[in-house]
């Protein structure tokens, strides 16, 4: 019997170090990789870590916050960098540099927005 799809169908930005949703250990494996994604001191915080949802919350915000920080920095490397005295090629490379990580922190935040998606469906099926 072919079962039907469910809403556990997974986003094509599903971080690949988290578990399916509804697989077993799938909230500790997105606990795991969440705790990842914030300063190592809140792994102290026990709110955080017994609510998935509150530190996928966090997460979210952790990452917003170092894409405004990526684009600042790549925003202002040209005319910042060279006051430094950096050779041009540093500063191409740099600027390149910039640009990959604003890219890839834009991929983890809709990581994160998937993975508390699932979290916040599995805490209102509770």
């Amino acid at each position: 019997m072919i079962m039907p799809l469910t809403s556990t169908r997974i986003s094509p930005d599903w971080p690949c170090q988290v578990k399916t949703p509804g697989s077993y250990d799938w909230e500790r494996s997105a606990v795991k990789w969440l705790r990842e994604l914030v300063p190592a001191r809140y792994a102290g915080y026990p709110a955080l870590i017994r609510h998935p949802v509150l530190l996928a919350r966090h997460a979210q915000i952790q990452v917003q916050q170092e894409i405004r920080v990526a684009r600042t920095a790549l925003q202002t490397a040209r005319t910042e960098l060279p006051v430094l005295g950096l050779p041009e090629s540093v500063i191409e490379h740099t600027i390149k540099l910039y640009a990959a990580e604003v890219l890839q922190l834009q991929h983890i935040a809709r990581s994160v927005r998937a993975v508390s998606a699932a979290l916040a469906t599995r805490g209102t099926a509770r």
